[in-house]
């Protein structure tokens, strides 16, 4: 029952204690004014203190230098050398600020300015500040006993008014000075409250009119510290719009090349209900149905592959492998489908350094290379697999000398569902460029396509992957 008392009572007390202002602009504002007064008065505090020091410690070593040299006299002549020595000071203090006192063993006053032994002063090792009456005035003094022989005392010290003077005129400077920053804090910490709110009202404008479906807007960017976030901000506006017209272009694609399959094989089993006289007949019309949407499903197989690469989760099989016996072995497994198609396949491979990858993933990507090589290139002539070293990265190019890609052709051919004009007639959903730059992606590299003329005349297509290599540091561990 008391634990719970006590919990019930902590929770008042949170609820009663919590910082009552809900404005992030403001609190912002509050900590920049409040961090900028405390440094100011901490930077003017230290000034104070080390001014104020520095005029003590002058003031006690002028004493003791002047004591030292007032002992010097007195073990030169004793009592008449100290008393005529203290009396020349005193004609020659302009400033009247110094204070001089010598008795004897019986408290008698020899010399000095100072009416007599001050009863405060019990200790001979120890600075005094004490408050003296001088003239028919009172003022403040700083001194200093000094034990001699035969039982004499002295007395050294400075008037010290007018450092109280110095003091006063720097605390009241000081102040007005922290008073000032004060001040300016204030007005920067209302600057930064405004710039914080325009940010602010800025990107809820921007964000608000995203959310009714505007893409094309943007935060304007003001040329200082806040365009960072600014530029933040479009540039996650600007990929989210190439993100959905990424997706207005694939639904557009999906929709027109689904829909001739599917047409297909409804129309044949359509025609095939009406039509066939045999089992032989159906069967055979349901064969090529199920063809139809076997396209279909290897379709969507791609897509979702190519989803899944793009969103970074097949990196779990990555490990340092040599490219150069996966392509050897991608080479044999080629040779055959090469020859069918009356080509000749050259494999050439140079001195390469280890890379980090998807064994499984890159042979699919350099399959789908050789596909379309074999796919495009005509008969009789070479088609090209190497692997080399390109400065600091490892270059696959599959080249081949088919008809090759216009300039707008090759900007566009990753593109999903993109098929150029020279590929209309052949068969393919225009995935499987697709599909190799998905896989650079992940692995950090790069799909370059180039077309060039060849030999035969024919333009040709290169096609290049470039992967970053594992340092020698990494392989050394």
């Amino acid at each position: 029952m008391l634990r719970r008392k006590v919990r019930c009572f902590g929770l008042v007390l949170k609820r009663r204690l919590r910082w009552p202002i809900r404005s992030a602009g403001l609190n912002f504002a509050l900590a920049y004014g409040l961090v900028f007064v405390i440094s100011a008065g901490a930077f003017l505090s230290f000034i104070w203190w080390n001014t104020t020091g520095q005029l003590d410690s002058q003031v006690e070593i002028a004493v003791q230098v002047d004591a030292a040299d007032l002992s010097h006299r007195w073990a030169q002549g004793g009592p008449t050398a100290l008393s005529l020595a203290i009396q020349d000071r005193l004609d020659q203090n302009v400033d009247d600020d110094e204070l001089y006192l010598l008795v004897g063993p019986d408290g008698r006053k020899y010399a000095g300015n100072l009416p007599g032994w001050p009863v405060v002063i019990t200790r001979l090792d120890t600075f005094y500040e004490l408050a003296i009456k001088r003239d028919g005035f009172r003022t403040n003094a700083k001194m200093h006993a000094y034990p001699l022989t035969q039982g004499f005392r002295m007395i050294v010290g400075r008037d010290v008014r007018g450092r109280q003077l110095v003091r006063h005129v720097l605390t009241d400077t000081l102040i007005w000075a922290w008073i000032m920053v004060t001040l300016l804090a204030a007005g920067g910490a209302l600057a930064i409250r405004r710039i914080f709110r325009q940010v602010v009202r800025s990107i809820a404008r921007t964000t608000a009119a995203v959310a009714q479906g505007d893409l094309s807007q943007r935060i304007p960017l003001t040329g200082n510290e806040t365009d960072l976030v600014g530029q933040t901000v479009n540039t996650m506006l600007e990929r989210i719009n190439r993100l959905m017209d990424g997706v207005k272009q694939v639904s557009n694609a999906i929709a027109h090349d689904l829909r001739t399959p599917i047409a297909r094989a409804r129309a044949r089993l359509e025609d095939a209900n009406r039509t066939a006289t045999s089992a032989e007949e159906l069967h055979a019309a349901i064969d090529r149905a199920v063809m139809d949407l076997d396209r279909v499903t290897s379709i969507f197989e791609a897509l979702l592959r190519i989803a899944q690469l793009e969103a970074g989760a097949r990196r779990a099989a990555f490990t340092v492998l040599d490219i150069r016996p996966l392509l050897e072995g991608l080479s044999e497994l080629y040779e055959a489908s090469v020859e069918d198609a009356g080509l000749h396949l050259d494999f050439r491979a140079g001195a390469v350094q280890p890379v980090n990858g998807d064994p499984h993933l890159l042979q699919q990507a350099v399959a789908n290379l050789l596909d379309n090589a074999i796919k495009f290139a005509p008969p009789g002539t070479t088609i090209t697999l190497s692997v080399d070293m390109q400065g600091e990265r490892l270059a696959i190019t599959v080249a081949d000398q088919g008809p090759g890609m216009s300039e707008d052709d090759l900007s566009r051919a990753s593109e999903r569902f993109f098929r150029a004009e020279t590929a209309r007639n052949t068969p393919g959903a225009g995935l499987g460029l697709s599909l190799v730059q998905a896989v650079m992606s992940l692995h950090g590299g790069a799909l370059e396509l180039r077309a060039g003329e060849l030999q035969t005349g024919q333009p040709g297509l290169s096609a290049t992957l470039l992967l970053p290599v594992v340092p020698a540091v990494s392989r050394k561990g």
